[in-house]
């Protein structure tokens, strides 16, 4: 089975996701002919992806939000505007994924919530099937529990995922704990995709606290807190444009560009973690029984947080209020229910894949007798 991955290269989620789920494919027999990146150029594709992929790596345009003045939050009139003024940009995204699609014969390709795939299977509708993959279609589950604030944020949440799953075979779900099926049978609830060596990393409780923050404009709030308490020694990764690789503020608090293992060995070892509301390190950061402290930036991650608090994951706040964190982990427990859920993953995800590669041969091969057919008619 050849296969071919669009990414959304918004944070480091669905990098991470793709270069696990390239890695279950490669251990199973399968072939990763291509991964195509949308991109902004306000982020930086991490080093870590292009060093650990296997294969070849194509960035394109594609839309995405825009830092509000604080640098923290959403820039809703900015985004809009931004992206108007690059719709050009984004149809050539849009032909070179086609031709992706085309001339790389994959038998399947997976979206990793990249709306301009959805797009191109709605203007250009190519028959090789799609398979959707990421959290954010738990939002589109009748099950799954909104925070209660923000409705009409979150009707655009929920129009925003549909389209980005649109000519969709199957859409896979990623959930912290299994959940009755939808009914809408293309809906898949299955586990996170996380890293080998998240899995096999020895853990321990050390004496600092590790955090990554998508937006640079929170540093600020974690510099505020670092002074009124210098003595917590504090690790904190981003992925700021033009930053140096590693940043040391003082003895005890330091911001580094993010690095796949120098990440996860910090996590390994810290008494906690503050994050911006990101699914993927929350889930890394309950599998190894740390702590989590979330500070939502937009309305996803909101909702990504609140799902957490349900799971016991951690708790949430509106700044880096560290000593809110501090306080949560002295009661903290490990979820062995989601590291047993988490274990299936690979199982689960790539029988799926294969299912859908077979259905999608099988019926090109109908298209190809039915073409037949009737030119002899």
């Amino acid at each position: 089975m050849k296969v071919l991955f669009v990414i959304q290269g918004e944070g480091r989620g669905h990098l991470t996701q793709a270069l696990t789920l390239e890695k279950i494919l490669r251990d199973n027999g399968h072939e990763v002919v291509g991964m195509l990146v949308g991109k902004s150029r306000s982020r930086t594709l991490p080093a870590f992806f292009t060093a650990r992929g296997k294969a070849p790596v194509t960035t394109f345009s594609s839309p995405n939000f825009v830092p509000s003045k604080d640098g923290c939050h959403i820039g809703h009139v900015k985004s809009t505007l931004y992206n108007i003024v690059r719709l050009p940009k984004y149809a050539r995204s849009m032909m070179t994924i086609m031709n992706a699609i085309f001339y790389s014969s994959a038998d399947i390709v997976v979206n990793f919530y990249e709306i301009m795939c959805s797009l191109t299977y709605a203007f250009f509708r190519p028959t090789v099937p799609e398979v959707c993959i990421g959290h954010q279609y738990m939002f589109l589950h009748p099950d799954f529990t909104f925070p209660k604030a923000h409705p009409h944020s979150r009707w655009w949440l929920r129009f925003f995922t549909r389209l980005t799953a649109l000519g969709a075979s199957r859409v896979l779900a990623l959930s912290m704990s299994p959940c009755t099926d939808a009914a809408d049978q293309k809906l898949t609830v299955v586990p996170p995709l996380m890293r080998d060596e998240v899995k096999e990393a020895t853990c321990q409780r050390g004496d600092y606290i590790t955090g990554y923050i998508l937006n640079a404009g929170f540093a600020e709030s974690v510099r505020q807190w670092h002074e009124r308490h210098p003595e917590v020694r504090m690790q904190f990764f981003w992925d700021k444009a033009g930053a140096d690789r590693a940043t040391k503020i003082d003895d005890t608090l330091s911001f580094h560009l993010i690095d796949d293992k120098a990440f996860i060995c910090s996590l390994a070892g810290c008494m906690a973690y503050a994050t911006t509301g990101g699914f993927e390190s929350v889930c890394e950061a309950m599998y190894m029984g740390k702590p989590a402290l979330m500070v939502p930036a937009h309305i996803e991650q909101e909702c990504n947080a609140f799902d957490a608090e349900q799971h016991g994951a951690g708790t949430a706040s509106e700044e880096f209020d560290l000593d809110r964190l501090l306080d949560f982990a002295k009661d903290y427990h490990t979820n062995e229910a989601f590291r047993q859920w988490e274990d299936s993953a690979s199982m689960r995800i790539i029988a799926i894949l294969e299912n859908v590669s077979c259905d999608g041969q099988v019926n090109a091969e109908l298209t190809v007798w039915r073409n037949g057919l009737s030119g002899m008619m």
